[in-house]
């Protein structure tokens, strides 16, 4: 391979800095965003090596073997396949996530989901059993964090698509909270049949809301590889906010409510959606931390 000699030279063996030299130059030249971290990632991952370990062996030479390897990330990179799915984890809430092409990766913006349904959540008792629903819960991530930061709550991570919902599991799974949280197959509140007595005082989603003209206009690392049931919000973007807005309070708690991110243009219509059921007696909408619309809050009204 052209590429394999430019990391490994045609003399022998390179050290790991002129490789991951030579391989953000490739990354950079295929159009790839942050070539050099992402050379560092897939570098590290090749090497079984965390990037802080990678920066002090930087004068170690590449073995042919491992050169082979990186080789074979990079292709993959260059095709613009993301580097989560390259590396099968992502990091979120300061955690480690598997991921896999079956599920959406975690952006760092649904931290904001986590916070806002946090910020909720204190405003009950400390010996309140909390019962938290996460509907559209892909990979698990917000339900999984809340799990971490809420160790009495009980959650349910519900999602239609029973290979994310094996994603979700192993999640908890690794990060010890499986036995507090239900994995329920299903569409939205369809998988929760037959209704639960017991109200949620939170159900939080992450919703499909990418409009269905523009997907195919994202950029290739998104369009391509990740999971099109999981960004298709129908022909407006709002399919899932009218299904889940208009349900979501026969499902609640008194004083529960419904977090939902939102994409930056659509705090509005997604307002007005939970406004016209005329169940939920206050709407505010939370900005992410680049100032951006990202999270809406319905609190639930009484009858």
């Amino acid at each position: 391979m052209d590429g394999l000699a430019n990391i490994t030279g045609e003399s022998g063996a390179r050290c790991l800095r002129d490789a991951l030299m030579v391989a953000a130059e490739r990354l950079r030249a295929g159009g790839i965003d942050n070539p050099r971290l992402d050379a560092e990632v897939l570098l590290a991952d090749c090497l079984n090596m965390s990037r802080e370990q990678l920066v002090v062996a930087m004068d170690l030479p590449i073995v042919p073997a491992a050169a082979r390897g990186f080789e074979v990330l990079l292709c993959r990179r260059l095709a613009r396949e993301p580097v989560a799915y390259i590396t099968g984890s992502q990091e979120f809430w300061s955690l480690d996530f598997i991921v896999t092409p079956e599920v959406l990766i975690p952006r760092p913006e649904t931290e904001r989901l986590v916070e806002v349904a946090l910020l909720h959540t204190a405003q009950f008792s400390a010996a309140t059993p909390l019962r938290i629903l996460d509907l559209c819960s892909g990979s698990g991530v917000v339900a999984v964090s809340l799990a971490r930061e809420l160790p009495s709550a009980q959650i349910c991570a519900a999602d239609i698509s029973p290979a994310a919902l094996a994603i979700a599991r192993r999640n908890a799974a690794a990060h010890q909270t499986a036995a507090r949280m239900r994995f329920l197959s299903g569409d939205l509140f369809a998988a929760l049949a037959p209704r639960p007595e017991a109200g949620f005082a939170l159900i939080v989603s992450n919703p499909p809301y990418v409009r269905r003209a523009e997907i195919v206009s994202l950029a290739p690392e998104v369009s391509r590889w990740e999971p099109r049931a999981a960004l298709d919000g129908g022909v407006d973007g709002l399919d899932f906010y009218r299904r889940i807005a208009a349900a979501a309070a026969d499902y609640l708690a008194p004083q529960g409510a419904l977090a939902l991110e939102i994409g930056a243009d659509a705090a509005s219509e997604v307002s007005a959606i939970c406004a016209d059921t005329g169940r939920y007696r206050q709407i505010e909408v939370f900005q992410d931390y680049a100032g951006r619309d990202r999270v809406i809050l319905a609190q639930l009204g009484t009858n």
